[in-house]
């Protein structure tokens, strides 16, 4: 029997010394390449400008709240699902290919989510579109208000004054090195390279930019016109189709007095289908179309108006690439 015991016991030093070795394995791999800083944002309450700000990461970050749908399903790109425990803003076009994985994820609200809501998943870093880094009720709380409670934050490059799309890539890497996870980001940043040249491809013999106006409303009834002023990444991405923001240099409100006056080659509209009660793309374009007020524009007349999912403008994610690539086929089908 003292035999057996010993034997027993043997087994368990055994098993024990293996466990330990792997536990040490796993936080020697979790280790590795860290500290890692990368250069960041921060804006103070009330401030017009971003400044740039580090944010050093002892070790990957455990407990992510993401202020955006657009913003969780990178993470989930990057083999990074079990890390996000809470989601704000969850409305807009889903990307197929992280559908079902986003579905199981914990969905806070389908509006922006305010600092108490984004603080009740006690997260460890706050990342997202930087917008929503702000003290408001709408707001996720400033970079250094969360920073001073020991919270990291990553503010998307492309979505401050400056990003343009290929901010998204600086996004992509940075985050791989803060996850640790370079591989899985290197291969879905060369997966997004070649669709966005597969675009450019297509539209190379397009010399000449069309100019464009965004209608942002919910109700096509009552028209405004969003200048997108500082809205670089928004102006970028219409680029890559060719178009050219008539109203990006306007810093006051534009009159639909004025847009029929300037009279652009385009019009574009928003599809809010994925809202409760939203009203779709097409019928968005329907209504601009027989709208009376805007009947002798040229894109009236040519029936230029296009619809794009809000998150596709305004997600400053890699998705936009998704909605440009469906709005050039809308726009040159024979390409």
């Amino acid at each position: 029997m003292k035999k057996a015991l010993i034997v027993s016991l043997i087994g368990v030093t055994i098993l024990t010394g293996c466990g330990q070795k792997e536990q040490k394995s796993a936080e020697t791999k979790q280790s590795e390449g860290y500290p890692v800083t990368v250069q960041n944002f921060t804006k103070a309450e009330g401030a017009e400008s971003w400044k740039k700000k580090e944010q050093t990461f002892d070790k990957a970050p455990e407990k992510v709240l993401a202020n955006t749908q657009p913003a969780a399903e990178l993470l989930l790109h990057l083999g990074l699902k079990d890390k996000i425990v809470g989601v704000g803003a969850v409305f807009g076009e889903p990307d197929k290919a992280v559908e079902k994985e986003f579905n199981e994820l914990n969905h806070l609200s389908t509006d922006y989510i305010g600092k108490e809501m984004a603080l009740s998943v006690d997260p460890d870093l706050i990342y997202g579109r930087g917008g929503l880094f702000d003290n408001q009720d709408w707001g996720v709380g400033t970079v250094d208000t969360l920073n001073e409670m020991g919270i990291k934050t990553f503010v998307l490059n492309s979505s401050v004054t400056g990003g343009t799309f290929n901010s998204v890539y600086d996004d992509i890497d940075n985050l791989g090195k803060v996850f640790n996870v370079t591989d899985k980001a290197d291969t879905f940043k060369a997966e997004l390279k070649e669709r966005q040249a597969n675009v450019e491809k297509k539209l190379t013999k397009i010399k000449k930019d069309q100019t464009f106006a965004y209608l942002h409303t919910t109700d096509p009834a009552e028209l405004y016109v969003y200048p997108a002023n500082n809205e670089t990444f928004f102006n970028d991405i219409f680029k890559m189709v060719k178009l050219d923001n008539v109203f990006r240099d306007e810093k006051g409100e534009v009159s639909i007095e004025k847009l029929i006056e300037t009279d652009p080659d385009v019009l574009i509209v928003a599809d809010w289908s994925t809202l409760k009660e939203g009203i779709s793309g097409d019928k968005m374009i329907n209504e601009v179309l027989k709208n009376p007020k805007l009947s002798s524009m040229k894109a009236i007349k040519n029936k230029k108006v296009y619809a794009m999912d809000y998150n596709y403008m305004f997600g400053y994610g890699y998705q936009s690439l998704g909605g440009i690539e469906k709005l050039a086929d809308q726009m040159y089908p024979e390409k």
